[in-house]
């Protein structure tokens, strides 16, 4: 019992010192992509660690009108929160820690946590601009929060109607253990339906990390920075560490449900130079589904109005993921049901 404890929390560990030194370095890829494609040099990879180092150095500053103990505990829970997203995602083909104490309904759960904390903070800061970014956090959260759902139970659907004994899990999706992840189980109206729902949760992810064009939460040039307007120091700096954390599991989610797959058994090694090509192969497959899904959409379009985002999710986003799911369904009736 004491092992398991002990590994467990060594465990935890882990993944919580990986989880933000790849989440760091991810935020300063993001930075270089889109400081290349706007024509500029950008600020070096190791910027996201300057910037926490810096913060970390500076006393965080209380409004007098803010309540005290939900301002200071918003940014630590909204860290702890995207760290145990990790818990429950598999990494490259490893099995997850807490892979069976949860499953992809609890990880959607997760996801609002961070954003909840950050609302939460808004509200008890009590600066006008953080209160209407709060708000208008509340809204998008309402507005993405379908379309992942589709998306996700689209595919465990897909692997339960395959007869797979938990299609739920995470680890299932991602093919741990027997190697089967969701292209392999579908026919050709499944392989467009799948490729939809992956273009969804790319549409997803931004609104997710509330990056532009969906950071009307925080839009600099209207609310001041709304929800974190009154946040400094360290407490700045745990939700810059939960927004690299945060980035980092919402990649790899999708990772793990539409790109599981493994380079070692194609090119045919084994043992300890197996797991580095996999590491290595998985996290280029995370920054690819960063630079398209978070880098170039920023760099591309202009922050959306709120209503604008509202209408993009419940309408051509919502819609879209239907569709994907329309064409799962009918890719198993034509298949004549159960298919393994």
């Amino acid at each position: 019992m004491i092992d398991v404890i002990l590994a467990v929390v060594g465990g935890t560990i882990a993944v919580t010192i990986i989880g933000i030194i790849v989440g760091l370095v991810l935020l300063g890829i993001d930075r270089k992509f889109a400081a290349h494609m706007q024509a500029r040099v950008g600020p070096p990879l190791r910027q996201p660690f300057i910037d926490v180092a810096k913060l970390m150095c500076k006393d965080s500053i209380v409004p007098e009108n803010a309540v005290v103990s939900v301002f200071n505990a918003a940014p630590l829970i909204a860290l702890a929160s995207a760290v145990t997203l990790l818990l429950y995602i598999p990494i490259a083909g490893f099995y997850p820690l807490f892979g069976g104490l949860g499953d992809a309904i609890l990880v959607m759960y997760i996801l609002t946590v961070p954003a909840l904390a950050m609302v939460a903070g808004g509200f008890a800061s009590g600066s006008p601009y953080a209160t209407v970014g709060a708000q208008r956090e509340m809204v998008t959260m309402i507005a993405y929060e379908f379309p992942l759902a589709v998306a996700i139970v689209a595919v465990a659907w897909r692997f339960s109607m395959a007869g797979f004994s938990d299609p739920f899990s995470l680890a299932t999706m991602a093919g741990v253990g027997s190697g089967v992840v969701v292209w392999d189980i579908v026919g050709p109206l499944g392989i467009i339906g799948c490729l939809i729902l992956l273009l969804v949760l790319a549409w997803v992810t931004p609104a997710e990390l509330s990056r532009v064009p969906c950071d009307t939460p925080e839009a600099e040039t209207e609310l001041c920075g709304g929800l974190v307007a009154e946040y400094s120091g360290r407490n700045l700096a745990l939700f810059y560490l939960a927004g690299g954390v945060k980035t980092f599991a919402m990649t790899a989610l999708g990772v793990a449900i539409f790109l599981p797959w493994n380079i070692s058994w194609f090119i045919g090694i084994t043992g300890w130079t197996a797991l580095i090509a996999d590491v290595v192969f998985f996290l280029l497959k995370v920054i690819v589904v960063m630079f398209f899904s978070v880098s170039l959409i920023r760099v591309s379009m202009a922050r959306f109005r709120i209503n604008h985002l509202v209408s993009l999710y419940w309408g051509y986003i919502a819609i879209a993921a239907l569709v994907g799911l329309m064409m799962i369904i009918l890719d198993v009736f034509m298949k004549g049901g159960v298919v393994l």
